[in-house]
């Protein structure tokens, strides 16, 4: 369902149309022209869809993790332990009741096409949020207190809060260039800014080719503040699955690959032409639970089951999913069992259940609580509703997520144990996300990029994060609406000191894991590889322990050393590969490149 801040939440593939043998020979794919001295380019696989390459709409992972590749937010966070440091803003100060906060921009920073970069960008991009309802679909929550925002130079941010806002450090919006962007508001929510190249920004790489469902190119940016990027030019490429993604890695195709299956990933241990790394995950993959869906207005819509709306039945089907054995059985033990909602990466603000709460896997205490919800077992052992129909419930995935069919046939098993029939329905992309929208349906696995702050995923379960209109697009997962997350929610986002606000943040997930309307399955690693024939190294995030993909900034990629770079080989992009063009074989001394950064999970893939 719609990722994360989303995230940026990230490296997520695409899919490539097409015989896989058969590279795309227009764009990107001729991107490294015949000579010694081509451009460097890395070739990541990916299969991650984009929703849009706006960013006041995007919220899957795989845009808004480009987006910190194109565009400066006013901070970053470090890569070795997540602390803020600066990025546009290259200082900040605030009032002493902290309603008052005044950040500076840097000075000689400059669009890509040769503009300055202004207070008065960051400006516009936050008033556009606060005052246009489509422009605040991605980042509303960023904007919920501030009360005025302005630019008194070019150098200065003024933003004044209506009441205290604990995330002004780690506020994860793209700024865009005003004059670029001032005439696309009348139809900012229809506009996906996917046809003209290049996107003007300020980040490490510029955005200059787009095809759907092809390939994604970014360019260096030569004049980055902070160094230019070692790699000329990084492009995603698309496949039709994971499978096809690694195969093209062991034979040189591409570069990089995340996010493979245990097997996928064994399979390539012993393979001296690949460094392997196995992450600790930002992500959690979850049981979303609809309660019937309604708009921030109040009015009902969509068809979900009314059983949900009773706690005993959440809790039932929560106890009736064997999580130690999803993780062993799905990621092959390369993962942790759920709990709480914040991975356990973020040691501070993560919490579990202690053996009072817990919401262990028990099969007769599952049942027990359907008995006592009235859902009483027919002949066949399977259960009834109170007005005698049969008890089935439709669980809702994506093929492009393998977890998904996996998972839902050892649940359907589970559950015929406590008389429910699963009806698993694991459709396309954009048949997902209609659904989801839609409100059709009554379980969805979900699975989001979480970030060093939590407020973005935090903010997904809020009231305000309900669709406005009936079938409309929305942040969330499941149009839950409770008073009382909403104040713990409230407090949390008000509060400033570090130790108050966690044991808020810990009250909060504490409430979901009871409400039971996300149920945090398992926190899977992220299992990747890349081919050291042409790349030397990269910097991972959090630390030693993190990832290449899936980060909160540029790092990766921005920091990518090709190993021409560092051994004088040839000019680093991927290994030269022979190309089957119908019956002829050409051999092409090129990289094809395509890069993927996933942050947040959208609502086919993760989302961030």
């Amino acid at each position: 369902m719609p990722i994360i801040r989303r995230p940026l939440s990230a490296m997520a593939r695409a899919v490539v149309a097409g015989l896989l043998l058969v590279p795309s020979v227009t764009g990107p794919a001729l991107a490294a022209e015949t000579g010694a001295a081509g451009p460097k380019t890395m070739t990541v696989g990916t299969i991650s869809a984009v929703d849009s390459l706006n960013p006041f709409l995007a919220i899957r992972a795989l845009p808004t993790g480009l987006f910190r590749q194109m565009y400066d937010f006013l901070t970053n966070y470090d890569p070795k332990d997540g602390h803020v440091v600066p990025a546009l803003a290259e200082s900040w100060s605030t009032s002493g009741d902290k309603l008052t906060w005044t950040y500076k921009i840097r000075s000689g920073a400059t669009w890509s096409d040769g503009k300055p970069v202004t207070a008065k960008d960051a400006a516009w991009t936050f008033n556009l949020i606060k005052s246009n309802r489509e422009a605040a679909k991605a980042n509303g929550n960023f904007v919920k207190n501030f009360k005025t925002v302005t630019a008194p130079d070019d150098r200065t941010l003024v933003v004044e809060l209506s009441q205290p806002q604990s995330t002004m450090l780690a506020l994860d919006v793209p700024i865009v260039p005003e004059h670029v962007w001032t005439g696309k508001v009348a139809e900012i929510g229809k506009f996906n800014n996917d046809t003209q190249f290049p996107i003007v920004g300020n980040g490490p790489f510029q955005l200059t080719d787009y095809k759907k469902s092809e390939y994604i190119e970014l360019t260096a940016n030569k004049n980055y503040w902070r160094g230019a990027p070692k790699f000329d030019k990084i492009v995603y490429r698309y496949f039709k699955d994971i499978d096809a993604e690694v195969e093209a890695l062991k034979k040189g195709e591409i570069d990089f690959v995340s996010d493979m299956t245990p097997a996928q990933y064994e399979s390539l241990q012993g393979n001296g032409d690949l460094t392997l790394n196995k992450g600790q995950g930002k992500r959690f993959y979850a049981l979303a639970i609809n309660p019937g869906p309604t708009t921030t207005g109040g009015q009902a819509f969509g068809d979900a089951n009314p059983a949900l709306k009773d706690q005993k039945v959440r809790h039932a089907l929560a106890r009736a999913i064997d999580t130690n054995a999803l993780v062993q059985k799905t990621l092959g033990g390369y993962g942790t069992p759920g709990g709480g909602y914040l991975p356990p990466i973020w040691t501070t603000n993560h919490w579990d259940p202690d053996g009072t709460t817990k919401l262990t896997f028990d099969l007769a205490a599952a049942n027990k609580l359907l008995d006592e919800a009235g859902y009483a077992k027919g002949a066949n052992g399977m259960r009834n509703t109170p007005d005698g129909k049969p008890f089935s419930l439709r669980v809702l995935g994506v093929t492009s997520r393998v977890a998904d069919t996996q998972n839902s046939t050892f649940m359907k098993e589970w559950y015929k144990q406590i008389g429910v029939d699963l009806v698993p329905s694991i459709v396309e992309s954009g048949t997902q996300s209609a659904t989801l929208q839609a409100g059709n349906y009554d379980l969805a696995f979900t699975s989001w990029q979480t970030n060093p702050d939590p407020d973005y995923v935090l903010a997904l379960h809020t009231c305000g994060a309900r669709p406005a209109t009936a079938g409309a697009a929305f942040p969330g997962d499941n149009f839950v609406c409770v008073a009382a997350y909403d104040e713990l929610y409230n407090k949390q986002l008000a509060e400033y000191d570090t130790a108050a606000r966690t044991a808020l943040i810990k009250q909060a997930q504490q409430q979901l894991y009871t409400d039971a309307y996300i149920n945090v399955l398992y926190y899977p690693n992220v299992l990747e590889a890349f081919r050291k024939g042409t790349v030397t190294s990269m910097q991972k995030m959090p630390g030693d322990n993190g990832t290449y993909a899936n980060q909160d900034g540029y790092w990766a990629f921005w920091s990518a050393v090709p190993t021409s770079a560092a051994s004088g080989d040839d000019d680093g992009g991927s290994a030269t590969v022979p190309i089957l063009i119908a019956v002829a074989v050409v051999l092409v001394a090129a990289v094809v490149g395509f890069v993927v950064v996933r942050r947040r999970r959208g609502t086919a893939d993760e989302r961030e």
